[in-house]
């Protein structure tokens, strides 16, 4: 079973390492695969592995000066006691609705990346609603109620992603930030590492409070064997295209996605 912990850690890091900290939003369908584990049972080993993965690229934002760590710490006083939430939504509701859930967010979130690969990356200024400005000078947010209270939704919604379905949230707060703000994209992936480290600990933490018990042995196994093919991923991906990443991502999420599908009807059948 350790073997097959390792195997999937890896396989998980590589992705992130291609993809970004997005890539850990399928930890949770490999974990309930590779392990049979409940999605309750799953979660809080892959948010420990995501926030370990997204603490690794918060560093190096840091050293780069990148990360915006005032806006990230709004977000992240907001996101974290709403993951408490996310998770009593989590030990309510059937497995069948969380599987089918997740499979619906990742048809979305594979359509985003297909879409995406199509543009380059791009995005119409039309497109963005300019309510968080950035200054000329300084690259800082310019503090308005309006910049506050956009990040804090963001950060409060990511909270709840989170603590519901133990995703680290980079596929919600890239998007918004680059559709509210006029952060360069650079410092909003790197804000989004800190943030997903900050909420995803937080989330860990709300979890063992409220009585969850982790395999630390098989989740040490998974966070060393991840952040190991997180190294080589990253290598993998200079030599590829962004294109392609973004394709072969949206592709694997889509096959994923009706695999969680086909386990969320057995579940209800079951």
């Amino acid at each position: 079973m350790s073997l097959l912990v390792v195997v999937l850690g890896v396989f998980i890091g590589a992705i992130m390492g291609l993809t970004g900290a997005g890539g850990g939003i399928l930890a949770v369908p490999v974990l309930v695969a590779g392990m049979h584990w409940t999605m309750q049972q799953a979660a809080p080993v892959a948010l420990i592995a995501v926030a370990s993965g997204a603490a690794v690229g918060a560093m190096d934002g840091f050293r780069h000066g990148l990360v915006r760590y005032k806006a990230a710490i709004l977000m992240a006083m907001c996101g974290v006691p709403v993951t408490r939430i996310g998770q009593s939504w989590a030990h309510v509701l059937p497995q069948f609705i969380l599987l089918g859930g997740f499979a619906a967010l990742m048809l979305v979130v594979s359509w985003r990346f297909y879409q995406q690969s199509k543009l380059g990356g791009t995005q119409n200024e039309e497109d963005a609603l300019r309510l968080a400005f950035i200054h000329e000078q300084t690259g800082k947010f310019v503090w308005t109620p309006v910049a506050a209270l956009i990040l804090a939704s963001i950060g409060a919604l990511t909270g709840l992603m989170t603590g519901l379905l133990g995703v680290g949230g980079g596929f919600l707060i890239v998007p918004l930030m680059r559709r509210f703000t006029h952060l360069a994209l650079h410092g909003i992936v790197a804000t989004s590492l800190f943030v997903i480290t900050l909420v995803g600990s937080g989330g860990v933490i709300n979890a063992v409070l409220a009585g969850a018990e982790i395999p630390w042995v098989e989740t040490s196994s998974f966070v060393a064997a991840m952040v190991a093919g997180m190294l080589a991923g990253r290598r993998v991906s200079r030599q590829l295209k962004s294109w392609q990443v973004q394709r072969g991502f949206a592709a694997l999420l889509a096959c994923v996605s009706v695999y969680m599908f086909v386990k969320a009807y057995l579940n209800f059948n079951g």
